[in-house]
This record gives structure tokens, sequence and C-alpha cells, in this order.
């Protein structure tokens, strides 16, 4: 899996940052999904090795519009892609479904592709053989909601090396053996799969906050996540701004990456006040950050982070 920022800023865009919209890439299928689209995300798009022709799932946290005006002509420019694109699902709060529906009325949009429109409440909203997204509402000044993409483990490696040295001939027996089944050799002796396959890889899990204050139902969403993207609008010192708006500082979305116990904090959604240097700036923010969490990094526009699989114990 791989995530990539196209838009790290909050509020209104900037020369340096585009408003929110990250994307997360499945490698094998070259498949992935968008969460959030703030206006100009298909320019950054076009911008990136992304294709809009396999997207798949879009995800919106709530209907401010640095997350949500570049969704209609996101949707839109997907059909004028030629061929026959496939279906797309949009996943998000309630009135997401009547915004699309009231825009498309007023300034028809053709799609040449099924488009399905899903209102989430709080749990699991989607789930294949592979992975599953669940959602909690956070708290913000409408109703918002984070995101975690939950993998399924993996079963471990087939040890053909143990599988040689008990004598078991390449072939069949093999694949019995990685399916974990019991095998009878010539010989006689009756082996246990279990004892040639090595443990199970653990899945991988990715969060996004959106838009929130600090709140105990993130905090729980994001328990043990190999990444968390959270938002950090403000600098600590200007709590009092993050309180009045709903949103989060530095350090405290460091806190709360420590006491969830996340592997990696990636902090987002910046306020363009930190991009003057006479003043506070974004290295002060990462700073504060790290005092609290370490392994703390600031997303830029279109960085792309590989989040790797670890290897089972």
């Amino acid at each position: 899996m791989i995530v990539t920022f196209l838009g790290t800023g909050s509020g209104a865009p900037t020369a340096r940052r585009n408003v929110s919209g990250i994307a997360l890439r499945f490698i094998q299928s070259g498949k992935w999904w968008l969460f959030d689209c703030g206006e100009g995300t298909q320019h950054q798009i076009l911008r990136s090795p992304l294709k809009l022709s396999q997207l798949e799932k879009i995800f919106i946290t709530h209907l401010h519009g640095d997350h949500l005006y570049g969704l209609i002509g996101l949707l839109a420019s997907r059909s004028l892609r030629g061929g026959a694109p496939s279906e797309v699902t949009l996943y998000g709060p309630p009135g997401l479904d009547r915004y699309v529906e009231a825009v498309m009325e007023v300034s028809p949009v053709f799609l040449q592709y099924p488009l399905v429109i899903k209102v989430v409440q709080q749990g699991r909203i989607h789930e294949d053989e592979e992975r599953a997204v669940v959602c909690r509402e956070v708290r913000h000044r409408v109703p918002a909601f984070a995101y975690a993409v939950v993998e399924n483990d993996r079963p471990g490696s087939f040890r053909v090396d143990l599988a040689k040295a008990a004598g078991v001939p390449a072939g069949p027996m093999f694949g019995a053996l990685k399916r974990g089944e019991q095998v009878q050799l010539p010989d006689g002796r009756v082996l246990d799969g279990k004892r040639f396959v090595g443990p199970p890889q653990p899945g991988r899990k990715v969060v996004y906050s959106g838009d929130t204050e600090p709140c105990a139902e993130l905090m729980e969403l994001a328990h043990e996540a190999d990444l968390l993207i959270h938002e950090a609008t403000y600098a600590y010192a200007d709590k009092e701004l993050a309180v009045r708006s709903g949103h989060s500082t530095a350090r405290e979305a460091a806190i709360l990456a420590r006491d969830a116990q996340v592997r990696t904090l990636c902090l987002t959604h910046f306020s363009p006040r930190y991009e003057n240097e006479a003043g506070t700036t974004l290295d002060d923010l990462l700073a504060e950050a790290k005092e609290e969490f370490a392994d703390t990094s600031l997303a830029e526009d279109f960085l792309s982070l590989q989040i790797k699989r670890l290897r089972g114990i």
C-alpha cells in the first residue's frame, strides 16, 4: 500500500499546498482509493502517477468545502477518460447524497459509469477478501468521520527448507503442507502442515482523521495502526484557535498517536499562517510533536509513503 498526499493545507489552497486529498494505492492491483476531495484535487492527480480510471472508492470525512469542493469535477472528468470506467462507490456523512444529487441536477453531469453513494454510520462500512474499512464519528463543528483501512492477516510463508529436510518430495505434497494439511510420506510418516508454515503476516492498518479535535473515538480507531494521518492545523501556542474551530494542534495529535501505540504518525492539514517564516513555522509544529512522539513527520503535497508489512513473529 502506498499513501500519496494530494493536498496538505487547510481552508484554502496556497502556492505551496492544495487542500485536502489523500490517495491510498494498492500496489498489486493498481487500484486506488481517495480520501477527501478538496478543490483542485483532480489537477493534483494529473501531476501524480495515479489514473482516474483506476479509482474505485472515495471516502469523504465531512462536508466542509476544503474536503469536498473538488468532488463533482473529479467525477465528471472520470467520464471523459474514454473506455468503460468501472463503478465508483462514494462514502460520506449524512447530506453527501443530497449534495451530489443537487449539484448534478442544477449542473447536469452524465456519468458514463455507475456511481453508488453510501451514507455512513459508525462501524464497518466495507469488507472484501483482502481488507475492511471502519469509521468512527469524531469531534468537529459538523458531523465528521475518521476512517481506518484494516488489511486481513496473511498466512505465513511455506518453509520449503524444512519440507526438503523432512524428505518431502516436491509437488502436490508441498501444496498440501502449505495449506496446513497433513500428508503421509511413502515411508509411512505423517507430517502436519502447520509445522512447515511460518507465523501469519499481520495485516496493515492505515487511519485518516480528517478534521477533528482530539477525542477518545479516534484513539480507539487508531489503536496500533501502522500509519496514522492526523490533522495538525495549529501549533500548541495557538490552542485557543484550535478549540474555537474544532481542530487539533500538532502536540495533541502526537499525544494521541503515542497513547494509541501507532507505529508512525504523519501530520497534515496545516494552517497557512505557518508558511510565514517571520513567526511560528511548520518546523516548530514538527518539533513540538516529536517531543511527544518521535516517529512523526510532516506531509507535503505529492509525498508518498509506502506502508510495509511487518513480518510475523
